[in-house]
This record gives C-alpha cells, sequence and structure tokens, in this order.
C-alpha cells in the first residue's frame, strides 16, 4: 500500500500559518516579479481566478473581491515543506517527495489501521506545522493520487483521509475520476480520449492495452496496469542531479556589463550552493546571455559559451570567477540584455575527486565554504562572495510576507 500526502493550497496555507486572519478569506500568489497567479485558496478559485492569470490583467477583480495577493516568499515555503517531509518521513522507512507540497510513503507490511494512521498523519502535521494535509491510500501509487483526491474533495466526510482497499472502492473511485485528472494524462491525451468516449479513469482502464502502448507509450500503458491495481510505478530514490541551472527573464532590459556581472555572479553562487547540497564537484561551466527578442527593432544577440575547468570544483569564489570570465569573452556593449544563467555540468562525486599534480582547487575553500553553508542554512541568505555585495537589480516583490521561519529580524514577536 501506498499513501500519498499532498498539503491542500500549500503557498496560501504558508501564508494563513502566520496570518490566521486570512483564513476563509481569498488568496493568491505570484510569480517571480509579480508577473502570473502560481498558487490560489479555494476562495480564489471560486471567483474563477485561473491559474497563470497575468496579475496586471486581474487587478480589478482582486480589488473588487479583496483578493490578498502575495509576492512568492520561496524562502518561506522551502522551510515549511522541509517541516511537513520531516514530519512524514517518521511513518514510514521509504518516502519519496514527489514535489514541494506532496510526497508517497511506501506502507508495504504495516501493521496498522490505514485510515486512522492517514488521519494521525494529518493532525500532527496540523498541530505541528499549520499546514493542513490530505491523505490517499491505496495498493499503487497511481491509485494513491485518485483517493487523494477522493480525501480532498470530500474532506467532511472522510476526515482529511481515504483509503481504497477494496474492488469495489477502485471502481467507484476510477468512474467518478474525469480523464482529464489522471496523473500523468496531459492534455493532447485527455483531448484523444475524449474524443474516443474515454470521459472516465475507469472508460481509460477498459481500454485494449496494446492500443494504449501504440498511442500513448509504454508510460501509458504502466499506468493503465497501476489504475488497475498492478502496481508497476515503484518509488523512486532520489538521484544526483547531473546538471545545475540558474536562468532569469529580467524585469527589464539589462544595458551595462556590471549589472549583467553581478547577475551572472548570483547565479553561479546559486548553482554552486546547490552542487555542494548534492557533495557533487563540477567539471565545466556554461554562461548564456541574450537580448529582447520582443524589442525587434532593437539590435538581436544572444550568445553562450562553454568553459571547461582546469580542475574539479564547487567552491562558489572558483564558480564565480569562472563565470565571469566566460561572460566577459561573449559580453557586446550597447545591447539590451532580457535573459541570462549559468549552468554547471560535468559533475564528479566530491569524495571520489583525485586530485592533480598541478591543478587543484583551494583546499582552504572547502573549509570557507562549508562554514558559509552552515551560517546560511541557520540564518538565512546573510554571508555572501564580497563580489555580490552591491546588487544591481531588486526582483520585483511588491507584497511580499516576512521571512518567518528563515530570517531572525522577520519572527513573529509574542507581547509580554
Amino acid at each position: 500500500m501506498y499513501a500519498l500526502v499532498d498539503c491542500n493550497n500549500f503557498y496560501a496555507s504558508c501564508e494563513r500559518v502566520f496570518n490566521p486572519s486570512l483564513n476563509t478569506k481569498p488568496i493568491v500568489v505570484l510569480s517571480n516579479n509579480d508577473g502570473c497567479v502560481i498558487a490560489r485558496s479555494n476562495e480564489a478559485k471560486a471567483l474563477g481566478i485561473p491559474m497563470g492569470a497575468p496579475a496586471f490583467e486581474h487587478k480589478e477583480l482582486f480589488e473588487k473581491n479583496q483578493v490578498h495577493v502575495f509576492s512568492a516568499n520561496f524562502p518561506l515555503y522551502g522551510d515549511m515543506s522541509n517541516r511537513v517531509m520531516n514530519i512524514l518521513s517518521n511513518y514510514t522507512p521509504n518516502q519519496e517527495i514527489y514535489s514541494i507540497d506532496e510526497c508517497f510513503l511506501d506502507m508495504s507490511g504495516m501493521m496498522v489501521d490505514l485510515q486512522s494512521y492517514g488521519i494521525m498523519m494529518r493532525t500532527q502535521v496540523l498541530q505541528w506545522t499549520g499546514i493542513p494535509v490530505s491523505v490517499g491510500v491505496a495498493p499503487t501509487k497511481s491509485l494513491a493520487k485518485v483517493a487523494n483526491k477522493i480525501a480532498k474533495k470530500f474532506s467532511e466526510r472522510t476526515g482529511g483521509c481515504y483509503v481504497i482497499d477494496t474492488e469495489e472502492k477502485r471502481i467507484k473511485a476510477l468512474k467518478w475520476l474525469p480523464v482529464d485528472d489522471i496523473w500523468g494524462v496531459g492534455r493532447q491525451y485527455a483531448k484523444k480520449l475524449r474524443a474516443m468516449g474515454v470521459n472516465t479513469a475507469y472508460d481509460f482502464c477498459n481500454l485494449d492495452n496494446n492500443w494504449v502502448k501504440k498511442h500513448m507509450t509504454v508510460v501509458g500503458a504502466r499506468l493503465q496496469d497501476d489504475l488497475n491495481g498492478k502496481a508497476v510505478i515503484e518509488m523512486e530514490v532520489l538521484e544526483k542531479k547531473q546538471s545545475i541551472a540558474t536562468t532569469r527573464t529580467f524585469e527589464f532590459d539589462y544595458k551595462s556589463y556590471d549589472q549583467l556581472r553581478e547577475r551572472i555572479s548570483t547565479f553561479a553562487s546559486t548553482c554552486a550552493e546547490k552542487l555542494r547540497k548534492q557533495q557533487s564537484m563540477c567539471n565545466a561551466i556554461e554562461v548564456f546571455i541574450a537580448s529582447n527578442r520582443f524589442k525587434a527593432q532593437n539590435e538581436q544577440y544572444g550568445r553562450s559559451i562553454h568553459l571547461k575547468l582546469p580542475f574539479p570544483t564547487n567552491s562558489s569564489i572558483e564558480i564565480i570567477k569562472f563565470a565571469t570570465a566566460g561572460l566577459k569573452s561573449i559580453y557586446k556593449e550597447n545591447i539590451g540584455y532580457k535573459r541570462a544563467g549559468v549552468i554547471l555540468m560535468d559533475f564528479v562525486p566530491e569524495d571520489e575527486y583525485q586530485q592533480s599534480l598541478f591543478f587543484n582547487s583551494n583546499p582552504k575553500h572547502k573549509a570557507l565554504m562549508e562554514t558559509m553553508d552552515k551560517l546560511n542554512d541557520r540564518f538565512g541568505d546573510k554571508v555572501r562572495i564580497s563580489t555580490l555585495d552591491q546588487k544591481t537589480h531588486k526582483m520585483r516583490q511588491e507584497r511580499l510576507s516576512n521571512k518567518f521561519t528563515t530570517n531572525i529580524n522577520d519572527i513573529i514577536k509574542v507581547k509580554p
């Protein structure tokens, strides 16, 4: 048996934890630079606000309906996610974190009442973090997804947890679920299936398996088997990434080298930190810059450079140095740059690196990076490389809430 635990309206719920007056109020969270809607509370969904809605186009609707609008507070959301996942990891030895707000738990061999156990998870997460979750339990991962949808849709009846543990429940759930909502069935496949009269998950499960394999590949066939109760989609072990990228589309065109250098340095530092977290070192860096293609009247320019490093490294100092050198070689004056990024690649495990006789990463950097990462994990992004001190940009976040759990200056103060 598998359990899928999903945080309800996660970003909105994070904002409500530290501002309970927002309970029952419509909430939307905006993307980077306050561009478009990336999360909605149930109340906001009821107003017809679509996912991905451009914020400027719906400004009047927000004001008319007193919608509470927030800039994305990813440090807060990430920390709250870690707290939820750490709690859930105690309920089973095998956990797969599927996204920032949901995870699978392998319940195989557990001699417990699964309904009560799921309610216990939900209660503890809510009490310890303030985040409401829904729990779906079933013999396969795809059916656990279906069970979770039922638990969330009919929370008053299910108590926020639903278990598919009989063939009767499985069939009833599949007949209820629209084909568009099957986990792994995209918009184009759903459109094709509906045109054939396949409207529910139950209809999909009754299709000829060879037809599914031919028209939806082996992935679709495995999904069909999984929905039919044959567990073929297994728990995934988190693997180390083979490349790490930080890229951005800027809020306005950058026209000076110093502006780009600061952004590239920041991107390189962010990549290096992620590289150290997975205990890897990189042998190559790619840097790219591009002009604003939507301004056809301006000169268009885009270049990238691939740098083979003289030695593997995960030092922010060294990666910034190589990345800025790459930028300098491809930068062209009098261009309005709209996009840029840094990509690290060609990784080796940190503990398997064989040092060279002539070229090596500075050994002093290892202790320095470890200290810097520990301080930043504890106090937030406070310790930075000196080249990043003079920021030339500021992301538009006009409605940003406090970093209540990651910044000591933003913690809630209780009056005596």
